[in-house]
């Protein structure tokens, strides 16, 4: 019989807003991701100076992951598992990329954000963060994909390759965003389902 898991928490951010589980904890006036998640940073008093030179698509995914993860057990966070997927992968800053080695009369290639080139970078961003030496992956789909994202977490519980799972759908291309972030593990009062986790992402 298959060993049921439990989402313990959740969080989602966009439209300038951090929900998390159901409640908002942070909002401010609609302007530009940067100076968004710049305020967030502070209003959680995060001091973590690596923040600032990371792309966007890591800086969303760390918001959020500081949000699930400061709450956890110090002894549980090298045994919780990063799952994650996207639509555009490392797009927006690919684009950006291209844009400064395009012009011949500008050729500006940048290793800061040539480093950000791979979507799986922002669970790198995460893992040095909270120390985490545990196992991670980045999938790309078409649009979030509650079916694969709930087998899988159940997979690496059950197989015992993680006592918990950080799980998240972290989309970011030009201004357009969202995040939905949430841990699952072996306790907790929201079972972790394809239906469960379709009426949370779209709350």
């Amino acid at each position: 019989m298959e060993k049921k898991t439990y989402i313990q928490a959740f969080c989602t951010i966009e439209n300038n807003k951090i929900v998390l589980n159901g409640e908002t904890v942070f909002e401010s006036e609609n302007t530009g991701f940067a100076d968004f998640s710049k305020k967030a940073y502070q209003h959680f008093e995060i001091g973590y100076p690596k923040f600032f030179k990371m792309d966007n698509l890591s800086k969303l995914a760390f918001l959020g992951s500081e949000l699930l993860l400061k709450a956890q057990n110090p002894n549980d966070e090298n045994n919780t598992a990063l799952l994650f997927a996207n639509k555009s992968s490392s797009l927006d800053t690919d684009v950006k990329y291209q844009n400064s080695i395009s012009d011949k009369e500008n050729y500006f290639p940048s290793p800061a954000v040539f480093v950000y080139t791979l979507a799986n970078i922002c669970l790198g961003e995460i893992s040095i963060r909270h120390q985490l030496k545990s196992e991670n992956s980045f999938f790309i789909f078409d649009a979030f994909n509650a079916a694969f994202m709930a087998d899988y977490a159940n997979i690496l519980i059950e197989t015992q390759k993680a006592k918990n799972v950080l799980c998240g759908w972290t989309e970011f291309f030009g201004e357009d965003y969202k995040a939905f972030l949430y841990l699952v593990g072996n306790e907790g009062a929201i079972e972790n389902t394809k239906q469960n986790l379709e009426i949370l992402y779209n709350k």
